[in-house]
């Protein structure tokens, strides 16, 4: 049994704490108290439902707490927010800094793995500054929703170390897992990068579908239809062809403008487009919407998609700026929320209420909640997934 520490309580820290607790001893740091005070009780800070199951399965193997223990751990994992400055072009990885340091100075031979997401070239700098090669990145390819059965059953295991410390870790997180995936050791800095493309490739796909989607709408064309026609030919595949409002969530946004900036003078075209395509279909979607000419606009859920209760980046987000910018008046249905107001909007959490006030409803993604008011609904969710 390994001792890991686990700083970050977020989808990918708490996903990976209830399920390395299995066979290991998993400490889980958050510098949010109110957060680790609810983990201590046994709840899940979440809404994942599965995360809530290992958590209770395995909590015996679990502690929760806002600071580091005095004994060294095996492993160190770090999975703080880093979140894209748009001023700087870069994330800001103070969050990963400030940890590295307080491991380091109390642990100067700890092992690190970075699960944060970081700029190319990040970890290289700091295995200079501490002149180590413990510290290296590994990332991570979960969903929010489905974190847990993403660690279980996970396309690869990427680890940005090739020496016995990479494989140990690699090991520890094949432990988990129940579909035998690949893993590929590489340099940190390859690693980094091979997460920044992934992403990126992903925002490009979903960009994609929904450029397609604009213009099946335009020229008045069956989406569907042409979806799946399209996506029958194998070199396409049908994954990620459901259009939506735009790609959003913590990850594909800020991830597809960082590599945009690490592009700094590596001629290219593509990733430009992939960053600038989100901003021109929500123009698309939000002009859809005004021209139908609504007295009120409800928006169904600020969430991402089911599952989820992330409203960071949310593609609606970009509706909503564009529909106030018109001075349209919103009312907002989102259950999870316990403000009254989220800019500037009434937010309900009585549904027939909310059908009452909206003319027309926007949803970025389609439920059977909606089914009895469909005539009202403005959606572009073909296939109803998400």
């Amino acid at each position: 049994m390994k001792k890991i520490t686990i700083v970050g309580a977020g989808y990918v820290g708490l996903s990976l704490a209830v399920l390395l607790a299995k066979k290991n001893s998993v400490t889980l740091i958050d510098i949010d108290e109110s957060k680790i005070s609810k983990l201590n009780n046994g709840n899940s800070t979440l809404a994942e439902t599965s995360i809530q199951d290992m958590l209770t399965e395995n909590f015996r193997n679990l502690s929760f707490k806002t600071n580091f223990n005095s004994d060294e751990a095996d492993f160190y994992i770090i999975a703080t927010s880093t979140n894209y400055d748009p001023e700087k072009q870069f994330f800001d990885t103070n969050s990963v800094e400030k940890v590295i340091k307080k491991i380091k100075t109390q642990f100067n031979t700890a092992k690190i793995a970075i699960k944060s997401t970081i700029p190319v070239g990040f970890t290289e700098s700091m295995q200079t500054t501490y002149n180590c090669s413990n510290i290296f990145f590994s990332p991570e390819f979960l969903r929010e929703g489905t974190s847990v059965e993403d660690n279980i059953n996970p396309s690869r295991i990427v680890i940005g170390n090739q020496d016995d410390v990479g494989i140990n870790f690699g090991n520890l997180l094949a432990e988990i897992t129940e579909n035998n995936p690949p893993q590929i050791f590489m340099d940190s800095k390859t690693a980094e990068a091979v997460k920044l493309f992934s992403n990126s490739y992903l925002a490009m796909r979903v960009s994609y579908f929904n450029e397609l989607d604009s213009f099946a709408f335009d020229k008045k064309l069956n989406p569907k239809k042409l979806i799946e026609a399209v996506c029958l030919d194998d070199r396409i595949g049908s994954s990620y062809n459901n259009p939506s409002f735009g790609y959003g969530g913590y990850c594909l946004p800020k991830d597809s403008k960082q590599l945009l900036a690490n592009y700094k003078n590596v001629p290219q075209n593509l990733i430009s487009a992939v960053v600038k395509a989100n901003s021109t279909r929500k123009d698309f979607i939000s002009d859809q919407i005004i021209a139908l000419k609504p007295k009120s606009v409800g928006i169904y859920r600020l969430v991402m998609k089911s599952g989820s209760d992330n409203f960071r980046e949310s593609a609606v987000q970009g509706i909503m700026k564009r529909l106030n910018a018109k001075n349209i008046k919103m009312f907002i249905y989102e259950p999870e929320m316990t403000e009254k107001t989220f800019f500037g909007c009434t937010v309900l959490n009585n549904f027939n209420e909310f059908c009452d006030h909206a003319e027309v409803i926007v949803a970025n993604r389609h439920s059977k909640q909606l089914e009895a008011v469909k005539n009202k609904v403005f959606t572009r969710d073909i296939f109803q997934n998400n």
